[in-house]
């Protein structure tokens, strides 16, 4: 019973937590050092439940974050659609690889999502200060090895049963 709990809830309440957090009230000092938690989590089952998150759990996921941060509708969407695509098409190879490699590709990730939302912000001539923009790529790499360790003890599962 509890696995089946952990099957189904476990994954649904990781991705509400994610969505909490990136509305979380925070000072003015740090805010702009707040990871993208949605785009870590949903890399996070991307890699480890391909099966069930994928393109329409990024789907709503981008635009639920679209319309909480009021930015242009889809622009979260096309990001985390297009880092969940390659997540899952490489996903058994960076499953084997070692935490810090594994790291170094989510870092990799998330400059692309960064890099998504800052071209979509071009093209509708918005402006972001960098610090804003690159500051949670470099804290979601670092903060990656934590909340792999976390997430898998939440799921049962050991680093390299994975």
């Amino acid at each position: 019973m509890e696995s089946s709990w952990s099957e189904a809830f476990l994954p649904l309440g990781t991705l509400i937590i994610a969505l909490l957090l990136s509305i979380l009230p925070l000072p003015e000092v740090i805010v702009s050092f707040r990871p993208d938690w949605v785009a870590i989590v949903l890399i996070y089952w991307s890699l480890f439940k391909p099966g069930r998150f994928g393109f329409l759990t990024a789907f709503w996921l981008g635009l639920v974050l679209d319309t909480l941060y009021g930015s242009l509708l889809g622009q979260h969407a096309l990001a985390l659609l297009t880092v969940t695509y390659i997540t899952r098409h490489f996903h058994l190879r960076i499953r084997v690889f070692p935490i810090w490699q594994m790291s170094v590709t989510v870092l990799a990730l998330l400059v692309l999502y960064e890099f998504l939302l800052f071209w979509v912000d071009g093209v509708a001539a918005r402006t972001v200060p960098a610090i804003d923009r690159w500051a949670p790529v470099a804290i979601g790499a670092l903060l990656w090895p934590l909340i792999f360790a976390s997430m898998s003890r939440l799921l049962g599962t050991k680093e390299r049963e994975i």
